[in-house]
């Protein structure tokens, strides 16, 4: 199976992650593209511009084309396009959009992460929080249009796990 999670910055989609990876075992985590792509040595700028989310969408999209069954996305090409058109609502990202439909067709489960009412994480001054609450809206607007299975998570990191945990073993 193949688990991607979508969601805004700062909403706990990298520690579901890593507690779905001890859950499931045999399954491979994918990074963040912008932390795979920052160790691999490329330099973003220190506030991201759309450049950078342009190079962060192509190698999400290259992880799960070459990625094996049994594999955990931490961020999904649908997330980093919307922070495009948040930065750039203007910029025709049609062709973009159809890319990441098709790559995500690939995909068995998306599981959303938004930010909850109240606010279970607290997003800083420094972490965006316009963006982030932008993306998220974004997000949600998009993802049941893609044609695969989601599913949206809330409450406590525990709470979170078990939702999808019964969604996988189901």
């Amino acid at each position: 199976m193949k688990i991607a999670l979508s969601g805004a910055h700062k909403v706990g989609k990298t520690t579901l992650a890593e507690d779905l990876l001890t859950q499931l075992p045999g399954y491979k985590l994918h990074k963040e593209p912008y932390y795979e792509l920052e160790e691999s040595g490329h330099i973003f700028s220190e506030i991201p511009g759309t450049d950078d989310f342009i190079k962060q969408f192509e190698h999400s999209v290259q992880q799960i084309q070459q990625s094996g069954n049994n594999t955990i996305f931490d961020r999904c090409p649908i997330d980093i396009l919307a922070y495009i058109h948040a930065l750039e609502p203007n910029k025709n990202i049609a062709s973009l959009f159809e890319t990441a439909r098709i790559i995500l067709s690939d995909i068995d489960l998306l599981v959303f992460v938004p930010i909850e009412n109240p606010d279970i994480i607290s997003c800083q001054k420094s972490d965006l929080p316009k963006l982030r609450t932008k993306v998220n809206d974004i997000v949600e607007n998009w993802i049941y249009d893609l044609g695969i299975d989601v599913i949206e998570v809330n409450g406590e990191l525990p709470h979170r796990l078990d939702q999808v945990l019964k969604k996988v073993k189901g």
